[in-house]
C-alpha cells in the first residue's frame, strides 16, 4: 500500500500541475490580516477623533477618513476569501465575527449612530465572502473533474497515454533508472470484429483491473505505473529494482494474470500480450528514444510470433524494425503503382546522347524520398525487387516509346533486372509484352544484369540471355568488377556492353594501381568485343583519363544527373537540334 500511495501522490503531483490557477502565495495571506487589522484599528481611532484637517481651505474632520479605512479592510477580507480559498474564507469569516460585536457595542452602549453603516457593511461583506467561497468550491470541483479526465482513461481508469508521457518525463529529468514497457494485447481486432466492441471493452477493462491490482498492491514487489495510452496498448513503468532478472519477474506477473480466462457474455477467453522493455538510462536517454525502443522490441515479439512474449531493447532491431517498415511501404507503393522513375543520361566521349539508364525511385505516403540504396536491397531481401523492376520497366517504356516516335532519336533505353526477376520463367515473355505495348524497338532496349547471375544460375541465365539477345535486345553486365568474374564466364557471356563499378572510377586518379585495372578492364572488353561504359564519373580530369584508355562512354553527375521524363524529353530535343 505504501507503494500505491507513492503512485498516486506522482499522479496528484501531476493533476497539479494542470491547474488553471496557481496558489497565492503564503506571505500576501498574511499581508492581508496585517493590512485587515490597522485597517480596523485605524477606523476605530478616526471615529472617535474629534480632529480636523484643512484642505483647499475647508474644514475636513478625521472621522471623515474611516469609511476609506473600512473600504480597505473589507477589500482584504475579500481578497482572502476569494484567493485563499477555505483557509481565506473562515479566517475573514472570524474576523468580521469578532469585529461585529465591537460595532454593535458603538451603537447601543456608545450610541455612536455613526457605526450603522460599519454594521450594514459587515453583514453584506460576510455575504459577499461567502458567496464567493462557495462559487469557487463550484468552480473548483469543476476544474479537479477537468483535471482527472485530462489524466485518466474514461474506459478503465487508469492513467492515461497523457498522464504517463509526464511521468516519464519526470522520471528522466530526475535521472533515476527505471524500465518502459510497451504492451500490446495480442489478437486484440480479431476479439473487436467477431465479439463486437462492448465485448472488446470489457475485455480491456478485466485486463486493466488485474494489472491496476499488480500495481497498486505491490504485488510484483517493484514501483510500478500501468497506464492505457490507446486501443489495446498499455505501458507499464517500473522502477525500485536491482537486476534485469527483477524487471522480467514483473513484466512475468503481469503475463501471467492473463492466463486465467475471461469470461464475456458466457463466452470463456483466453487472451495474451506481447511485452517489449527499455530502460533508462542504459538503452536511451530520451522520452522519445524510449518509447521508440520498447515499441521496436513489442513489435518484434509479435512479429516472430515467438512462445517467449517479452523481448528487451537490442539496437539490432532498429535495422529490422526499418526493413520491415520500409517493406510495407514497398508493398503499398506497388500496390498503388507509385514507384517512379528517373532517367540518367549516358554519353559518347565526345558528348553526344546514347540513351538513359531508367533509375527506380518511390516515396513514402508523405511524398518522403526514399533512397534506393534503401529500398532496393529491401526489396530484395523480402523478395519483391522483380516486382519492382517490372513496374519500373513498364513505365519507362511507355515514356520512351512515346519519345521515340515523338523524336526519332537513336538512342537506347538501359533498364536494371535484378537475378531473381531473370530467373522467372515468364521473363522473357514480359519483356516482349512491355516491347509490344509501349512500341520501343528491340534493338532500342538494353537489359542491365549484374555479373553474379554467371555463378548463380549461369546455364539457365544463359539461356534466357539467348533468347533476349535473338529478339535483338541488347545485354550489359553491369558493376562489372565487383563480384566473381571470370574469364572463362565472361566469354560464354553473350553481352554488348560492360559497365565499371564507380568505386574504381573514384580512385582511378589518385590510385595506379585502380587507373591500371580500369585500362584492363577496358582492355578485355574491347577483345572481347565488348563496348565500355564507366558510371560514377563526377570530376572533368576522370572524363580525360578515360579518354586516354580508350572507354567508350561515360555516366554519371559531370554530365548529367539522374532526372524526370520531362527534363529528359526537352534534352532529347535539343540533342536532335544541335
Amino acid at each position: 500500500m505504501k507503494k500505491d500511495t507513492r503512485n498516486k501522490k506522482i499522479l496528484e503531483r501531476t493533476i497539479n500541475r494542470l491547474s488553471v490557477r496557481k496558489k497565492a502565495p503564503l506571505t500576501g495571506y498574511i499581508l492581508l490580516i496585517v493590512f485587515y487589522i490597522i485597517g480596523s484599528i485605524t477606523v476605530s481611532i478616526l471615529a472617535r477623533s474629534k480632529a480636523e484637517i484643512s484642505l483647499f481651505g475647508f474644514p475636513l474632520p478625521f472621522y471623515s477618513f474611516a469609511g476609506v479605512c473600512s473600504v480597505v479592510s473589507e477589500i482584504c477580507v475579500l481578497f482572502m476569501a476569494f484567493y485563499y480559498g477555505k483557509k481565506g474564507y473562515f479566517t475573514a469569516l472570524v474576523l468580521l465575527i469578532i469585529q461585529t460585536p465591537m460595532v454593535l457595542m458603538g451603537v447601543f452602549v456608545q450610541h455612536k449612530l455613526t457605526s450603522l453603516p460599519g454594521i450594514f457593511g459587515n453583514l453584506l461583506t460576510i455575504i459577499a465572502i461567502t458567496s464567493a467561497y462557495i462559487n469557487n468550491l463550484r468552480v473548483e470541483r469543476f476544474q479537479k473533474e477537468l483535471r482527472y479526465q485530462a489524466v485518466t482513461d474514461q474506459l478503465t481508469g487508469l492513467p492515461n497515454r497523457f498522464a504517463c508521457s509526464k511521468l516519464v518525463a519526470a522520471l528522466v529529468e530526475k535521472g533515476d533508472k527505471f524500465a518502459f514497457v510497451s504492451i500490446d494485447i495480442n489478437g486484440f481486432k480479431g476479439i473487436n470484429d467477431t465479439m463486437g466492441f462492448d465485448a472488446g471493452n470489457k475485455i480491456l477493462n478485466e485486463i486493466a483491473s488485474r494489472w491496476e491490482n499488480i500495481a497498486d498492491n505491490g504485488i510484483s514487489g517493484t514501483l510500478d505505473f500501468i497506464s492505457r495510452v490507446s486501443g489495446d496498448e498499455f505501458v507499464l513503468v517500473i522502477r525500485d529494482y536491482q537486476l534485469e532478472e527483477d524487471i522480467l519477474n514483473t513484466i512475468k506477473q503481469y503475463e501471467n494474470v492473463l492466463h486465467n480466462r475471461i469470461t464475456v457474455d458466457d463466452t470463456d477467453l483466453y487472451v495474451n500480450a506481447s511485452f517489449g522493455f527499455a530502460e533508462f538510462p542504459y538503452d536511451a536517454n530520451s522520452v522519445d528514444n524510449l518509447g521508440n525502443y520498447a515499441n521496436a522490441a513489442m513489435h518484434e515479439v509479435k512479429r516472430s510470433k515467438s512462445s517467449n512474449h517479452i523481448l528487451r531493447f537490442t539496437p539490432e532491431l532498429l535495422k529490422a524494425e526499418r526493413t520491415i517498415e520500409i517493406e510495407g511501404k514497398i508493398r503499398d507503393a506497388l500496390k498503388k503503382e507509385t514507384l517512379f522513375y528517373n532517367l540518367q543520361p549516358q554519353f559518347n566521349m565526345d558528348h553526344k546522347l546514347r540513351g538513359f539508364e531508367a533509375l527506380a525511385r518511390m516515396k513514402d505516403a508523405d511524398g518522403n524520398f526514399i533512397s534506393p540504396g534503401e529500398f532496393i536491397p529491401v526489396a530484395e531481401k523480402v523478395g519483391l525487387v522483380d516486382k519492382v523492376d517490372e513496374m519500373v520497366f513498364r513505365k519507362a517504356a511507355l515514356f520512351f516509346g512515346e519519345l521515340l516516335r515523338k523524336t526519332g532519336a537513336d538512342i537506347v533505353l538501359s533498364v536494371n533486372v535484378s537475378v531473381r526477376h531473370l530467373m522467372k520463367n515468364d521473363f522473357f515473355d514480359e519483356i516482349c509484352e512491355v516491347l509490344k505495348t509501349s512500341g520501343v524497338p528491340a534493338d532500342k532496349l538494353e537489359i542491365e544484369i549484374t555479373e553474379s547471375i554467371m555463378i548463380d544460375s549461369v546455364d539457365k541465365a544463359l539461356q534466357c540471355i539467348d533468347q533476349l539477345k535473338a529478339r535483338g535486345i541488347k545485354i550489359a553486365i553491369d558493376d562489372f568488377g565487383t563480384g566473381y568474374s571470370s574469364l572463362s564466364y565472361l566469354n560464354r557471356f553473350p553481352a554488348n556492353l560492360l559497365k565499371i563499378d564507380k568505386s574504381f572510377i573514384d580512385k582511378m586518379n589518385t590510385s595506379d594501381s585502380s587507373r591500371q585495372y580500369v585500362s584492363a578492364i577496358i582492355s578485355i572488353g574491347h577483345t572481347m568485343g565488348f563496348k565500355v561504359i564507366s558510371e560514377g564519373v563526377e570530376e572533368t580530369e576522370q572524363i580525360q583519363t578515360l579518354r586516354e584508355i580508350g572507354c567508350d562512354y561515360i555516366q554519371g553527375f559531370v554530365w548529367g544527373r539522374p532526372m524526370m521524363p520531362d527534363a529528359a524529353e526537352e534534352l532529347v530535343v535539343n540533342e536532335m537540334k544541335g
